[in-house]
C-alpha cells in the first residue's frame, strides 16, 4: 500500500525525533570535545566553534591517556575472551548433561546476578590481598586482579544455557556415531550452532568488563595500572582541567564500545532476533 504525503510527513517526524533522542547526547559531546573555546561544565553545545584537535593532543600528551586506554584494552580483550570460552563450557554443561544437582547449580549462579558489586566488593579485596599458596604473592597491583574476578559471569552462562538447550539431541549422537569425542562435539557441533548467542554474550561482556569502576579502584593502586573508567572519575573533580578535554577524553572511551558493536552488529541480532522466536 502506497503511503499518503501526511504519512511520509509523520514518518519522517518519527525518525526524526528518534534521531534527536538517542544521536543528540553523543553529537553535543562530540560538539564540546572538538570546540576550542573553553565550555563550562553543564553548558550546551549543538555546534564546535572554531574546531580544533589540540584537547584530543593534550590528553593523549599530557594527561597520558593512552596508558589507561592500553590498560582498558588489555583487560577487557583477556577477560573477554577468557569469560567466553569458561560461560560457554558452564552451559554446555548445565544445558546438554544430566547430572545430580544441575538446577541447584543454576541456581547458584543465576542468584549471583542479584548481588551488586558493592557487597561483594570487602570480601573481593581480601581475596586479592591473600597470599597465593607456593608463590608467596597476591595478584593485587596486577593485571590478573582486574581479568580474574569477571571471569565468570552469569549473565552468559544463563543466556547461553537456553540457546543450547533448544539443540536437538540428534546432532550429538549422530556426532558420537561418526567417532567425536565430548571436546569435538562441543567446539564441531554445538558452538557453531549458538554462534549468535555467543555474539550477543561477546557484545554485553564486553560492555560490561569495559564499565568496571569499582573492581579496578580496588584491585589496583598503582595509577599507571588505572583502566580508562577510573581515570575519568579523576579527572572528573579536577577543578583544574578544562571540561573540553575531560569530554576529549570520554570520546576515546566510547569508541572501543562502538567498534566492537558493529564488529558483531550482525550476531547481536541475530541472537536477540533467535531469542525473540524462540520465546
Amino acid at each position: 500500500m502506497k503511503m499518503t504525503i501526511p504519512q511520509r510527513i509523520a514518518r519522517g517526524l518519527v525518525y526524526a525525533l528518534l534521531l534527536i533522542v538517542f544521536c543528540g547526547p553523543f553529537w553535543g559531546i562530540l560538539a564540546t570535545a572538538f570546540t576550542k573555546n573553553t565550555v563550562q561544565p553543564g553548558q550546551l553545545v549543538l555546534w564546535p566553534s572554531n574546531p580544533t584537535f589540540d584537547h584530543f593532543i593534550y590528553a593523549w600528551s599530557e594527561v597520558k591517556i593512552w596508558i589507561y586506554l592500553f590498560n582498558s584494552l588489555f583487560v577487557v580483550a583477556i577477560a573477554t575472551v577468557l569469560q567466553t570460552f569458561v560461560s560457554a563450557l558452564a552451559a554446555y554443561a548445565l544445558a546438554r548433561k544430566k547430572f545430580r544437582g544441575a538446577a541447584i547449580v543454576s541456581l547458584a549462579i543465576i542468584s549471583t546476578m542479584m548481588l551488586p558489586d558493592e557487597v561483594i566488593a570487602i570480601p573481593l579485596y581480601l581475596i586479592l590481598h591473600a597470599e597465593l599458596p607456593l608463590l608467596h604473592t597476591s595478584i593485587y597491583n596486577t593485571y590478573a586482579a582486574m581479568i580474574l574476578p569477571v571471569v565468570g559471569w552469569a549473565f552468559s552462562v544463563f543466556l547461553l544455557t537456553e540457546f543450547m538447550k533448544a539443540i536437538p539431541r540428534d546432532l550429538e549422537d549422530a556426532a558420537r556415531v561418526d567417532g567425536a569425542n565430548e571436546l569435538q562435539i562441543f567446539w564441531r557441533v554445538v558452538l557453531p550452532l549458538v554462534r549468535p548467542a555467543l555474539g550477543t554474550a561477546t557484545i554485553f561482556g564486553f560492555l560490561m568488563i569495559w564499565d568496571q569502576y569499582l573492581l579496578p579502584l580496588i584491585a589496583v593502586d598503582d595509577r599507571n595500572l588505572y583502566t580508562l573508567p577510573v581515570i575519568l572519575r579523576s579527572l572528573r573533580v579536577d577543578e583544574v582541567l578544562q571540561q573540553n578535554i575531560f569530554i576529549a577524553v570520554t570520546v576515546v572511551a566510547t569508541v572501543p564500545c562502538i567498534v566492537v558493536y558493529l564488529l558483531l552488529q550482525k550476531q547481536f541480532n541475530r541472537g536477540l532476533m533467535s531469542g525473540a522466536v524462540k520465546g
